[in-house]
């Protein structure tokens, strides 16, 4: 397990421990900063797209219409 991945685990477990009022109040901090609020969107627009099938670069263009 890398750093990253064990910071991840120490956050995750720590915040399950908190009770239902607890984690709201975390996560409505979170939220409202803008910037923690920008990637969190962004990481589960991500996770929500992961089993997609991908396309080229150049084929995401084309179906958008976009030359380069």
């Amino acid at each position: 397990m890398s750093a990253i991945e064990a910071t991840a685990e120490v956050f995750v477990t720590a915040f399950k421990t908190l009770r239902p009022r607890q984690r709201e109040a975390v996560l409505t901090r979170m939220l409202a900063d803008e910037e923690l609020s920008e990637d969190i969107a962004d990481t589960l627009a991500l996770e929500a797209r992961r089993h997609q099938p991908r396309q080229s670069f150049r084929q995401a263009l084309k179906e958008l219409r976009i030359s380069v």
